[in-house]
């Protein structure tokens, strides 16, 4: 994508913006009477200076006129304050609603998109957790605060100081001529610290990513790093993440404060000289200029240059959203990482596969399949062999539509999968893997996320289903304690529960029961056997005890088909199937399991 310009920023949000339109035009209206007030000031001192320059005059000095103009002076100008007070609350709360609701649309929606991405964004280089959620939580912040920045600091200021200058002119062409030129100056050098400062800026924003990252990794390898007491060495890994983002941060904040002390001094030179040239004209009495138009302008001229004072803030924050937003409407508004459906879902699914000459290769480059082929029969058990890294979860992972296929075919019950509704197809696979994810909530809302419509009762009887009742009334608070609190085998026995609750056509178990011991094993795999009668299973295990009751089996090596039939068929053929049973039995020690059991 490219840069993305103030205009186009301002343009993408503002379709989050006009939904609240009543409140642009309220803050529009108050930030017009603000601007208005804001002159106030200025003109009262004009009339005040030189009403009390006239009374000071006199012969004999009049307290009672003098009173009088400072009773005026003091009722005006409070007054002022009391309705500007009452304005700017006014003004900043609507401004600030507008971002909160903005922020809050915002991330609803990168959220709603994200989820409709297929599974090849989430796994390809830069777009890991931590990264994504850096990238999510800049970009909101920085848009938002950006909607903020507009309608609180900018609109108000430049409002101010267009009125302010247009007063200045209307005293003294000379005088607001010598204030307009100091701005386009001071805005020069804005834009020449723009373009020094915009590398800096996304380094920063990419080093941000990387420290969220690091520190993500961190947390989630806390285990390994404590048993191999390595805490030490990812001290030091985190050290040189953090000293590169901190040098670069240095490094351009140095740049910023430079370019905020040159702009500071410009300003100072446009006071010098408005006060420089309005002195002059009051001395040689040029026709409407007086002593109190020494005040009018210096405050007016104040009301100018108060963009320039709070520029370089609001060009960081507006500048923080340039770079920040970039990555986020890439996420909102990209279309090349969504997932494709179609339209095809028929009221009933038998559960056949056909899979024809398909390769594959994931996102990083790795070639996962080549040119594999088989069929998985509706109503029966198939299971998928081999050492890890030979390709078989990939092949899970075409079959559920999380990737496509480079080349080749897969049909679902006869039809193309690509053409298949994809929510649909969905609906009717169940899918048990070795490691699930447990979100953060009860037991039986993690359950319930295999049905959200299911009963109580249901809940209940799936957990029955999965051994897992008895473990989980145990608890003090039962179903309604955290599913995060579960061991790893009471995980897995809900993310079993969940297939139950769920009732699907299709059953896809990739190491079910992997995390269980024995007795739980032995559980599981009596009511996986019950629930497999009639439906379509794929297994996945080096259990051998899992797949040899298997009707048809698929021996994969190095992402190759290299033998395939019934069990006792392939094991008799000898090959790579063989090899993994006689290892798996020798490493259980059946024959001593079997003298034990004989005797």
């Amino acid at each position: 994508m490219n840069n993305m310009g103030l205009w186009k920023l301002l343009n993408r949000i503002l379709r989050y913006v006009m939904p609240y339109r009543w409140l642009v035009v309220t803050t529009l209206l108050l930030t017009l009477l603000g601007s208005i007030l804001a002159q106030v000031n200025a003109l009262v001192l004009d009339r005040a200076v030189d009403a009390i320059n006239v009374v000071n005059q006199q012969p004999q000095l009049s307290w009672k006129s003098a009173s009088r103009i400072l009773l005026v002076i003091s009722a005006v100008l409070l007054g002022k304050e009391l309705l500007a007070a009452v304005v700017n609350f006014f003004r900043r709360y609507y401004g600030e609603r507008m971002r909160i609701l903005v922020s809050r649309d915002l991330s609803l929606q990168v959220v709603k998109h994200i989820l409709t991405f297929k599974m090849a964004f989430f796994t390809t280089s830069g777009n890991e957790a931590g990264r994504l959620q850096s990238r999510i939580d800049k970009g909101v912040t920085s848009t938002s605060k950006a909607v903020n920045s507009f309608f609180i600091d900018i609109l108000p200021l430049f409002t101010s100081a267009v009125l302010a200058l247009i007063l200045m002119f209307a005293a003294n062409f000379y005088v607001g001529l010598v204030a307009l030129c100091i701005v386009p100056i001071y805005f020069y050098v804005t834009y020449i610290q723009a373009e020094r400062m915009r590398a800096g800026r996304k380094g920063i924003f990419d080093g941000q990513q990387a420290v969220s990252q690091s520190i993500l990794n961190i947390i989630e390898s806390i285990p390994v790093i404590k048993s191999f007491n390595r805490e030490e060495i990812e001290h030091e890994r985190q050290k040189y993440v953090q000293d590169s983002l901190t040098n670069l941060q240095l490094s351009t904040r140095k740049k910023s404060y430079f370019f905020t002390g040159l702009k500071g001094f410009l300003e100072q030179i446009g006071t010098v000289l408005v006060i420089i040239l309005t002195a002059y004209l009051v001395l040689i009495d040029y026709p409407g200029m007086t002593i109190g138009k020494i005040m009018y302008h210096v405050m007016l001229f104040a009301n100018v240059s108060a963009p320039i004072r709070q520029l370089h803030r609001i060009y960081d924050d507006l500048n923080d959203a340039l770079i920040y937003s970039e990555e986020l409407f890439g996420l909102l508004e990209g279309t090349e990482d969504v997932e494709q459906t179609g339209d095809y879902h028929p009221e009933k699914v038998t559960g056949h596969f056909e899979v024809k000459n398909v390769d594959f290769t994931y996102p990083n480059g790795v070639k996962a399949l080549h040119d594999v082929s088989m069929v998985i029969e509706p109503g029966k058990i198939t299971a998928l062999v081999g050492m890890s890294g030979a390709g078989k979860s990939t092949v899970v992972n075409l079959l559920d539509k999380f990737y496509h296929p480079d080349s080749g075919t897969i049909c679902f019950d006869g039809v193309p999968i690509d053409k298949w509704n994809t929510q649909w197809l969905r609906e009717h696979v169940g899918l048990v893997m070795q490691k699930n994810h447990i979100f953060d909530g009860s037991i039986e809302e993690n359950i319930l996320y295999g049905n959200p419509k299911a009963t109580h009762e249901d809940v209940l009887r799936a957990a029955k289903q999965a051994f897992l009742y008895d473990q989980v009334m145990e608890l003090p608070e039962g179903f309604n304690s955290s599913a995060l609190r579960l061991s790893g085998g009471q995980q897995q026995r809900v993310a079993i529960a969940r297939l139950f609750i769920k009732d699907p056509a299709v059953i896809i178990l990739d190491e079910p029961t992997a995390s269980l011991d024995a007795i739980a094993t032995e559980q599981i795999k009596a009511s996986l056997d019950a629930i497999k009668q009639g439906r379509t299973v794929i297994i996945i295990s080096h259990n051998i005890g899992q797949i040899v009751d298997a009707d048809q089996l698929y021996v994969l090596e190095q992402g190759r088909v290299v033998q395939s039939g019934k069990p006792m068929e392939v094991y008799q053929q000898g090959g790579r199937y063989k090899e993994i049973f006689d290892a798996s039995a020798r490493s259980m020690n059946a024959d001593k399991i079997a003298e034990v059991l004989d005797n």
